[in-house]
């Protein structure tokens, strides 16, 4: 792993800890009933989705009742993310067979009926979506696709339900649009939008602000590795420094990524030395060339040699 990966690692690896800190906050639902034990042997649906669990925390309450909110959607989106890979019905099949494992029966049904109005509504976007005017304001132009997606939805779900699915991800994406809204309007002065910019800031949940500034804790815990390495600390004392910032799990990851680097960067300087070698042999034909990449690196792998030759 070179060092641009490994530094797209460590923001995705923020991103995903941020996006816990987020979807793990409490939430204001009636205690929910023993739902069906879930499979813990999971098989990637798709390729794409290998190394992943399926997302949406969906509950049922102590009427058999399904909680109706945004994990239900995210569950319906990580499996239509497999479009593409599997064709509809297949992934169509596959949610209900986790609904299953999941839900009891009413509440499975009740999520299956949701199922279809969520794919019947993401079709109809798509006319819609086509139907709206072009506008040269980018801020204008979601703000009329935002509309556009809210009415549609009582077209298909009923108030309750629209809230419940889609009110999380409303609320990122109103922020969104308010603080395009604030970066276009001209008629502001630099210290105007920077304090309209704080007081989004202060209107947004505790947790969602630790997830904004996810990425930045990693970064900033990094260049604290960096340091402390440099000053001699070892793999123990750097996971313990990890581990205290962010969790065990997430410091034996990034132990994974160093342990990972460390090899890239091994058979990259054995790679080179050998290289030269072949050079100074006058042996830099290509099919040489090309066994000693064989014997070092994988096909993706040998992508980005070019880098290092």
């Amino acid at each position: 792993m070179n060092t641009n990966a490994k530094l797209s690692w460590i923001m995705a690896l923020a991103a995903v800890l941020g996006a816990g800190l987020y979807l793990t906050q409490a939430r204001n639902e009636a205690p929910t009933a023993p739902a069906k034990p879930a499979d813990a042997n999971y098989f990637a649906f798709v390729r794409s989705m290998e190394g992943t669990r399926p997302d949406g925390d969906i509950r049922q309450d102590g009427a058999d009742k399904l909680a109706v909110n945004a994990e239900l959607a995210y569950l319906f989106d990580y499996y239509l993310a497999g479009l593409g890979e599997k064709p509809l019905d297949a992934i169509r099949t596959e949610i209900g067979r986790e609904l299953d494992r999941r839900l009891s029966a009413k509440p499975a049904a009740q999520a299956r009926r949701l199922l279809d109005a969520y794919l019947a509504y993401k079709r109809a976007l798509v006319d819609v979506e086509r139907g709206l005017p072009l506008v040269a304001d980018q801020a204008q132009g979601a703000r009329q696709r935002m509309d556009a997606m809210r009415r549609l939805r009582l077209a298909y779900f009923s108030a309750e339900e629209a809230e419940g699915l889609f009110s999380a991800t409303d609320a990122y994406d109103l922020d969104a649009l308010a603080r395009l809204e604030i970066n276009n309007d001209k008629s502001l002065t630099d210290a105007q939008r920077k304090e309209r910019i704080a007081a989004l800031d202060a209107r947004l949940p505790q947790k969602v602000r630790e997830e904004r500034e996810a990425p930045t804790k990693v970064l900033r815990l990094e260049e604290s590795v960096a340091q402390a390495r440099a000053q001699g600390a070892g793999d123990n004392e750097i996971y313990r420094m990890r581990s205290s910032a962010l969790s065990p799990e997430a410091a034996a990851r990034l132990a994974d990524v160093d342990r990972e680097e460390a090899d890239w960067q091994r058979r990259i300087a054995a790679y080179q030395a050998q290289r030269q070698q072949l050079q100074q042999q006058n042996r830099s034909d290509p099919a040489a060339l090309q066994q000693l990449r064989d014997s070092g690196f994988t096909g993706d792998e040998q992508k980005r040699l070019a880098a290092y030759e």
